[in-house]
C-alpha cells in the first residue's frame, strides 16, 4: 500500500463543531429552544381576530383571482406612471452621487479623511429604511412623488455606494500598479485602472437597485409619498380587492420584466 493510501482516513468522522463539548453545546441547544417556546407564548394573538381575517383575505385571494383592471384605470394608470417616473429619475440621480461616493469610499484608492467622510454617508444612508424616511420627507415637503423621489434616492445612495466601494477595494491591484508605473495621475488611475474592472458590476448593481426602487415605490406611497402605493391603499381601505389585485399583478408584471431585462443586460455587459 502506498504512502498516499496511508494518509487518508478509512472510516468517516463527523467534523468538528464551533462547541467541541457535548454538554455546553447541547445545553446552549436546550436554552434556544426554551427561548423560543417563551417568546411565542408571549405573543398576544386574538384567535378570533384572527377567525375574522381569514374571511378577509379569502376575499382577497377571490379578488386577487378576477382582476378589475377597468373600474380603476385612471388612477392605476396615474400612479404607475408616477412610480415609474420616480424609479427611474431616483435611480439616475442616486447613481450619480453614488459614483463620487463610492470611490471616495474605497480604501485603496481614497485619502484617509475622505474615506471617514465617505463612509459615514455610507452609514447614514443605510441606518434609515426607506418607509422612515418616506414618513420624514412626506411631513417635510408634503405628500406626492417629490419626497418619493428623495426618498429612493437617498437609499440608492446607501446600496450602490457601499457595494461599489467594496468592489474597487477588491480589483487587481496589479492592473492598478501597472498604471501608477506608467507616472499617471489619480484620475487617471480611476479611468484606466478601475473603471474597466467595476464597470459590469456597476451596471447590474444598477439595474438591480432599479427594480428595488419600483418595489419601494410601492410601499412608501402608502405613507403619502405618491406612486402606485397610494393607489393600492386606497383599494385595499375601500374593500375593492378586485382592483387591489389587478395593481399587485401590473406591480410583479413589471417586477419580472425588469428582472428578465436587466439580466440579459448584464450577460450582454460581462
Amino acid at each position: 500500500m502506498s504512502a498516499t493510501a496511508k494518509a487518508y482516513p478509512r472510516r468517516w468522522r463527523r467534523p468538528a463543531t464551533m462547541i467541541p463539548d457535548p454538554r455546553w453545546r447541547y445545553g446552549i441547544y436546550t436554552a434556544l429552544f426554551v427561548y423560543l417556546v417563551l417568546a411565542v407564548g408571549s405573543v398576544e394573538v386574538n384567535w378570533m381576530r384572527v377567525w375574522e381575517g381569514l374571511d378577509r383575505g379569502w376575499r382577497f385571494v377571490q379578488g386577487f383571482l378576477q382582476p378589475d383592471f377597468t373600474s380603476r384605470w385612471k388612477d392605476i394608470s396615474a400612479g404607475m406612471i408616477e412610480s415609474l417616473t420616480m424609479t427611474v429619475t431616483a435611480t439616475v440621480a442616486g447613481v450619480l452621487i453614488s459614483v463620487p461616493i463610492g470611490i471616495g469610499a474605497a480604501r485603496n484608492i481614497a485619502p484617509r479623511a475622505v474615506y471617514y467622510v465617505c463612509r459615514g454617508i455610507i452609514a447614514a444612508s443605510r441606518a434609515l429604511q426607506e418607509i422612515i424616511i418616506a414618513i420624514l420627507l412626506v411631513a417635510m415637503f408634503g405628500f406626492g412623488p417629490f419626497a418619493g423621489f428623495l426618498t429612493l434616492s437617498f437609499a440608492t445612495i446607501g446600496f450602490l455606494a457601499k457595494l461599489l466601494a467594496e468592489d474597487i477595494e477588491d480589483i487587481d491591484e496589479a492592473q492598478a500598479e501597472a498604471v501608477r508605473a506608467t507616472g499617471a495621475s489619480w484620475w487617471q488611475l480611476v479611468n484606466y485602472a478601475v473603471q474597466p474592472q467595476v464597470m459590469p458590476r456597476l451596471i447590474g448593481l444598477t439595474l438591480y437597485r432599479f427594480d428595488i426602487n419600483f418595489r419601494e415605490s410601492a410601499v412608501i406611497g402608502i405613507v403619502g409619498a405618491g406612486g402606485i402605493g397610494a393607489t393600492l391603499n386606497t383599494a385595499i381601505d375601500r374593500y375593492e380587492y378586485d382592483s387591489a389585485g389587478a395593481i399587485l399583478l401590473i406591480i410583479i408584471g413589471v417586477v419580472m420584466f425588469a428582472e428578465y431585462s436587466s439580466s440579459y443586460i448584464r450577460k450582454w455587459v460581462q
